[in-house]
């Protein structure tokens, strides 16, 4: 297992990419401050600790999602928590992994 594979992420490029064709929303769970240093463009900055009450809105948004933060541990945090609330997940890693993706 991989580092990130503890955290609920080690997903590959692939996974990636294929999430965002089916229209992913992207999550980068770091804070404001972070988020407005540099970002997935059109990203939804939802900090971390607010997941849980953010819940009711991400399923209403019907699409998978990609989290992402600095390293991939606090967005492998938010997917093991979104997961079991039944929404299709994957942990993105550093927000630059899926950036690189996004045209």
């Amino acid at each position: 297992m991989s580092f990130f594979g503890l955290f609920g992420g080690g997903n590959d490029s692939s996974s990636i990419e294929e999430y965002l064709k089916e229209g992913a929303v992207v999550i980068d769970v770091r804070t404001v401050e972070e988020f407005g240093s540099g970002h997935v463009k059109g990203s939804k900055n939802i900090v971390l600790n607010s997941i849980p009450g953010k819940v009711a809105e991400i399923k209403k948004m019907n699409k998978k999602i990609i989290a992402v933060c600095r390293s991939g541990a606090r967005s492998g945090q938010a997917t093991s928590f979104l997961k079991q609330q039944g929404i299709d997940v994957i942990n993105g890693g550093p927000w630059q992994n899926v950036a690189k993706f996004v045209k």
